[in-house]
C-alpha cells in the first residue's frame, strides 16, 4: 500500500504543479509542455485507479493529437501576444467577477460534498469479472449508451463543418477546379494547330491564345 500511494502522490503532485505553470508561464510554448506534463502524469493517475483505456486514450488524443497540434499552432502563426494583451485592464472587473463566481460555486460544492463508504463499490459492480476494463466499457458504451455515443458524434460532425466554413476563404484570383467545363472539353478546344515559320517561332499575338 506505500508504493501506490508515493506514486499517487507523486503523480498528482505534479500534475497539480504543472496545471499552475500553464496558467503561470507567460511563453505559450512552455504553457503547452506543462500541458503535456500534465496530461501524463493524470494518465498515470488513470493507471493507479485501474483505468488503462482512459490513460492511453489521455496520451493518445490529448498529448499525440491535441497538445501537439496547439504547439504547432502557436509556432507557426507567430501571434503577437503583446497585442492581444491590450485591453486586458479593460476588461478586468468583468473576469474578477466572473472568476468569484466559479470560486464560490466551487466552494459550495466542496464543503457540500460527502464521499460515501459504498461508493466504489457501486462504481465496480456492474464491471463483469471475466472481461478488460476496456472491453467492459465497450460492452456499456456500445450497448446501452449506444444513442449518446452516436449524438455526441454527430455534434462532432456538425462542429467540425461549421469550423471548416467558417474558415473557409474564397480568393478571387485563384483558380479552381469545375468538373463540367472539363468534362465539356472537346479536341478543338483543347488543342490547336499552328504552322511555325522556321526560325521565328511563336509570334506573340498568339501567346494569349495559347495561354487560353
Amino acid at each position: 500500500m506505500i508504493l501506490p500511494a508515493l506514486f499517487f502522490y507523486l503523480f498528482a503532485g505534479v500534475c497539480v504543479a504543472s496545471a499552475v505553470m500553464v496558467i503561470v508561464s507567460r511563453n505559450p510554448v512552455h504553457s503547452v509542455l506543462y500541458l503535456i506534463l500534465a496530461f501524463v502524469n493524470a494518465s498515470g493517475l488513470f493507471v493507479l485507479l485501474g483505468a488503462e483505456f482512459l490513460a492511453m486514450i489521455l496520451i493518445v488524443v490529448y498529448v499525440g493529437a491535441v497538445a501537439v497540434l496547439f504547439l504547432f499552432v502557436i509556432m507557426m502563426l507567430d501571434v503577437d501576444f503583446l497585442e492581444l494583451r491590450e485591453g486586458f485592464i479593460q476588461y478586468l472587473p468583468v473576469g474578477v467577477v466572473i472568476g468569484g463566481i466559479f470560486l464560490f460555486e466551487l466552494l459550495l460544492t466542496v464543503g457540500a460534498w460527502v464521499i460515501n463508504p459504498t461508493v466504489s463499490k457501486t462504481i465496480t459492480s456492474p464491471i463483469p469479472t471475466n472481461v478488460s476494463n476496456t472491453e467492459a466499457l465497450g460492452l456499456v458504451l456500445y450497448t446501452k449508451y449506444v444513442h449518446y455515443f452516436q449524438l455526441s458524434g454527430m455534434v462532432l460532425l456538425v462542429a467540425m463543418i461549421g469550423a471548416i466554413v467558417l474558415t473557409l476563404r474564397h480568393k478571387a484570383n485563384v483558380k479552381r477546379q469545375d468538373i463540367n467545363v472539363q468534362n465539356a472539353r472537346t479536341p478543338e478546344m483543347a488543342m490547336a494547330m499552328r504552322k511555325v515559320v522556321p526560325g521565328q517561332g511563336l509570334q506573340d499575338s498568339d501567346a494569349a491564345e495559347w495561354v487560353k
